[in-house]
């Protein structure tokens, strides 16, 4: 392997001694600070004995960094540095952070290169840090202590998954148009704070209502249920009842669940009864043991198909065994049926553990039946992959999809980008009122399925992309300007339905520096996060987000998952020609805005790594 040191810059100094006796005194330090050492913190770091890996074993502290953010340290240790880390933590509003390695090799070289080193006007200061206790075992640690208290109430699994549900339907819709209202007023709040410039557009900002979900019970056409126990010790598939920071992994069936539908119920049932009748044992995460761990279910409400993907944690397997556990999955399921109602139409494994180097998502393999299942949106029919986003509420999708297309009012003229688009439902659903319509989407085989859902559907007029999608916007905008008609204007919009931590602040700057893009809709499935994405779409022009601002012209929510606290936000976004008095105001905005714009754009970047 090549030496670190032929790439470092300049600032790195020599500092070996200092290393060294930082290596050495990791033990004395941790008295010095009243920690225990990890052998003698019982069952809270019992998991560094196991023989798996675990980047805690080499986690290092970096002090004095100042005020700094998430984003640009990953910068520095990754590509300036050519770091392989495996985790950054960074407390927010702390001038530390804790860095984990994947070899004692990567820490040391770590320890040599970052103690010492001169970052932005800074000398840092780096050392071997202590391995975080399990949280699990910390939790039980701090209630035997307090075991003089009566035990917290522990919840249901309605109370857990479906917390709204005693409340009659139109008194939920009502809530949640409160807490939609109450959050867009802080958004238009701060955003008048940021740039006074966006006050004529938000006196004029109207949020209309929560539409409600054309199906109130039985929605969900895709779950992911746990393996464990019960209170009682039984092995069951259902919903974790809390989380494993939290100290909790009791499970508790899903029968009584309003949300979920007859087939998404029957595949729990079948799996539990599988796991209990198997030699193969259930996935324990207090200590890693067994092997079943999850149940990814699929169903379809227009083509009744069922989709399972077991999710197996394949550490404590041989290749023999593993070999077993997929023929007693095959086995079991082409012969299980419940008076003929429910089938699986659709087997996978999926190998659940701890990923590799590069891994994004955890493999999974065909077992049997067909390889996708098929459902209904818009009138248009849509194949579905194991692994590729499609929207939970197939119902309240025909709503939200049209609510998009009504907000942004496109024309045979109009040209869409649909960034992040997933298996091509919003993509395809513009095409019949666009021009022209382009997807992108990070997972190859969501952008497979859009393709064939294209093809499927005889749609032509539409193109999509595999990658990140701040990598391919640019480019798609090129192609839009390329094929507009010379001397007519072009009617560029853009649609973006990003995951639930919302789009990364590169793909925001990638949308604001494409003067094209006129409109823009976002959907957001938890507009609490997105709100930082809002902020960053209307602030003002600065060397980060450069590009006049898109201001919010309307907003709607719809109700896609009911029963739960959660809503679906739909903002239409539009920016207004630069003139020259603004190009003329534009450097003293810019030297106004900058303490705030840092201070917004670090807590933003430490959240998000947080979330």
């Amino acid at each position: 392997m090549e030496s670190i040191s032929t790439e470092l810059p300049s600032e790195v100094v020599d500092k070996s001694v200092e290393v060294k006796e930082i290596a050495e005194n990791v033990e004395e330090t941790a008295v010095k600070n009243g920690e225990e050492e990890p052998e003698k913190a019982g069952e809270e770091y019992a998991y560094l004995e196991r023989n798996e890996f675990t980047s805690e074993i080499f986690k290092i502290e970096v002090k004095n960094l100042g005020y700094f953010g998430i984003g640009e340290f990953k910068k520095l240790l990754r590509s300036t540095l050519k770091f392989d880390v495996t985790k950054i933590k960074a407390p927010t509003r702390k001038e530390f952070a804790f860095v984990c390695f994947r070899s004692q090799e990567d820490q040391q070289r770590g320890l040599e290169t970052l103690n010492g080193y001169k970052w932005k006007g800074k000398v840092l200061k780096a050392q071997a840090a202590k391995a975080s206790a399990d949280p699990l075992q910390k939790r039980r640690a701090a209630e035997d202590q307090e075991s003089e208290k009566k035990p917290k109430k522990q919840r249901t699994a309605v109370e857990a998954t479906c917390p709204l549900s005693h409340i009659p339907y139109e008194q939920q819709l009502k809530q949640k148009s409160e807490e939609m209202s109450a959050l867009l007023a802080k958004y238009t709040q701060e955003l008048r704070r940021l740039n006074p410039r966006a006050k004529p557009h938000l006196d004029k900002f109207k949020f209309q209502e929560v539409l409600p979900s054309p199906t109130v019970d039985g929605y969900r056409n895709k779950n992911e249920f746990t393996v464990g126990k019960n209170s009682a010790g039984e092995v069951v598939v259902g919903f974790r009842l809390g989380c494993y920071a939290d100290g909790s992994v009791e499970v508790a069936e899903v029968q009584d669940l309003p949300h979920l539908p007859e087939q998404a119920k029957w595949a729990a049932r079948s799996f539990q009864e599988l796991v209990r009748k198997s030699k193969f044992l259930p996935f324990n995460p207090d200590g890693n043991l067994g092997h079943f761990r999850q149940l990814m279910v699929r169903c379809s409400s227009a083509t009744g198909e069922l989709m399972l993907v077991a999710g197996v944690y394949s550490s404590n397997l041989s290749e023999e065994e593993q070999v077993q556990l997929k023929e007693e999955l095959k086995t079991f399921y082409e012969v299980t049926e419940e008076g003929g109602l429910n089938k699986c139409t659709s087997l996978y494994y999926q190998d659940v553990k701890h990923r590799e180097a590069g891994q994004m998502i955890n493999p999974v393999e065909h077992i049997s039946g067909s390889t996708h299942i098929t459902d209904t949106i818009q009138g248009q029919q849509f194949r579905i992959s194991p692994l590729a986003f499609f929207q939970i509420n197939t119902e309240g999708a025909n709503v939200l999809y049209q609510k998009a297309i009504d907000l942004v009012a496109p024309t045979k003229d109009t040209t869409m980008l649909d960034i992040c688009c997933g298996t091509g439902t919003i993509t395809l659903a513009f095409a019949k009122h666009c021009k022209k319509v382009m997807g992108v989407e990070i997972v190859p085989d969501a952008i497979k399925d859009a393709e064939f859902n294209a093809e499927a559907n005889g749609i032509k007029n539409c193109k999509f992309f595999t990658g990140n999608a701040d990598d391919f916007i640019k480019s798609m905008v090129r192609e839009a300007l390329y094929e507009q008609e010379v001397g007519k204007p072009l009617d560029l919009i853009a649609v973006v339905d990003p995951p639930r931590a919302g789009l990364h602040h590169r793909s925001i700057a990638a949308i604001r520096s494409a003067d094209a893009i006129n409109r823009l809709v976002y959907v957001s499935c938890n507009p609490h996060s997105a709100k930082r994405n809002f902020i960053e779409l209307a602030r003002p022009e600065s060397k980060q987000y450069k590009g006049e601002p898109f201001y919010p012209k309307s907003a709607v929510a719809v109700d896609m998952f009911p029963h739960t606290t959660h809503t679906e936000l739909v903002i239409l976004f539009e920016r207004e020609p630069k003139t020259k008095a603004d190009e003329k105001s534009q450097p003293e905005e810019e030297a106004t805005e900058s303490k705030s714009e840092a201070t917004a754009e670090v807590t933003a970047e430490i959240t998000a790594s947080a979330t």
